[in-house]
């Protein structure tokens, strides 16, 4: 397709959808989407391809070509429409809200939708929802006290987004190693809990003894509050000249 930047094709967000036709079964590309997440719900991304979303809907596979060229141009669709629910957060008063209502809405959504946290921190979300959250955080972050030039904001981007997807992995791979395994973190910590009990009385690790034997169980929820507060106070901090 020739376009004003050559000869490259159009990205699904810029293509028009295909003309509706007298089928049985209509598509749209909000439809293919919606399919596809219920089945990355269900089973997750190995479990996902055009074959099985053709099934899904009761349509030949060779009709979805016409919508998305290929598993790539679907994942961005899927992705696309977590994003269109962390955005309905929105714009808050100050700059502080909004990136508390941004990276809250991040982690329920990759609790909601397993599978998206998978694709945090690989190659850059560009749909029309993720760039609009992109926007709504790098423009919060650019009115923190100790963001004085773009250097600065990048590096607070990326602190930022370093915690959420670190925090968000961590948690859902507790959880699919827990339902994996058929074992709780209270089970497993039972089972291990003779050889633990052994190594800390070796006093070779007296923080770690102190961590294990005194330390409370924290939520996840108030862990992930506390930290992103945390790593909120350091970018708010301004450097030392």
């Amino acid at each position: 397709m020739d376009t004003p930047y050559g000869s490259e094709p159009l990205p699904v967000w810029e293509r028009p959808e295909p003309q509706p036709r007298a089928v049985p079964v209509p598509l749209s590309r909000e439809k293919i989407a919606a399919t596809a997440i219920r089945l990355a719900d269900a089973h997750g991304l190995d479990g996902l391809s055009l074959r099985k979303i053709a099934k899904e809907l009761g349509v030949g596979p060779m009709r979805l070509y016409d919508y998305v060229v290929n598993k790539s141009e679907l994942l961005d669709l899927m992705v696309d429409v977590v994003y269109a629910r962390i955005a309905e957060v929105g714009q808050r008063s100050g700059w502080r809200d909004t990136v508390l209502a941004v990276a809250h809405a991040t982690r329920a959504a990759a609790l909601d939708h397993e599978w998206f946290s998978d694709v945090l921190g690989g190659r850059p979300h560009l749909g029309p929802h993720a760039l609009a959250v992109g926007e709504a955080t790098a423009s919060a972050l650019s009115a923190a006290p100790g963001v004085r030039d773009l250097d600065d904001l990048q590096r607070a981007v990326g602190a930022l987004n370093a915690f959420i997807i670190g925090s968000v992995r961590r948690e859902v791979t507790e959880r699919r190693t827990a339902r994996s395994t058929g074992t709780d973190e209270a089970a497993f910590q039972a089972s291990l809990g003779p050889y633990l009990t052994r190594m800390l009385k070796t006093g070779r690790y007296p923080t770690v003894a102190r961590l294990v034997i005194d330390g409370a169980h924290l939520n996840a929820e108030e862990t992930f509050d506390h930290n992103l507060t945390t790593i909120l106070d350091g970018i708010t901090r301004r450097r030392a000249t």
